[in-house]
């Protein structure tokens, strides 16, 4: 990973699609102010499941693949993550431990931003920390649907082979 001319969000022609991105411009000065942007290559790990969490990372570019590791060391992918998705935050804001490995799929831009800068930010921004709710929102319905669909699909499995 090495470091990367610094961009400006304002500039950014994808910032109205990504849910994080689209702040106003106050906002997005603040974010840039704070943020250090990164080129990384295919394979870089962002973050690994386990580790105290240092800060938040924007895919600017790229894909990650979200990972959990089980006890006897096989990896499950929970997802793929894409541009303009916010890795991170949840470990961030319970300031605790990354909870997944984040490992980029392809040469990348992200932007990052440590964890006391977070705060500040979020603090001073009331648009971006309604933005961060509703990420958190997201992710938390997304866990929802992948465990109905894998414990009701067993479920249904299971009661379909009774019923015949």
């Amino acid at each position: 990973m090495e470091s990367a001319t610094q961009t400006s969000c304002l500039r950014c022609i994808e910032r109205p699609d990504r849910l994080f991105c689209h702040l106003p411009a106050e906002a997005l000065k603040a974010f840039d102010a704070l943020k250090s942007t990164i080129e990384c290559t295919k394979g870089d790990v962002l973050f690994r499941e386990g580790s105290p969490c240092i800060g938040v990372f924007v895919l600017c570019e790229g894909r990650a693949r979200l990972s959990v590791c089980s006890e006897s060391g096989s990896r499950l992918t929970l997802r793929i993550a894409a541009p303009g998705e916010m890795l991170g935050l949840s470990a961030c804001l319970a300031g605790s431990h990354y909870g997944m490995t984040a490992e980029l799929l392809d040469s990348s831009r992200v932007a990052t931003m440590k964890y006391n800068d977070l705060m500040t930010f979020l603090r001073e921004h009331e648009d971006a920390c309604m933005q961060v709710v509703n990420l958190l929102s997201q992710d938390l319905h997304y866990a929802y649907e992948r465990v109905r669909a894998v414990g009701l699909g067993k479920h249904r499995r299971a009661r379909s082979l009774t019923v015949n």
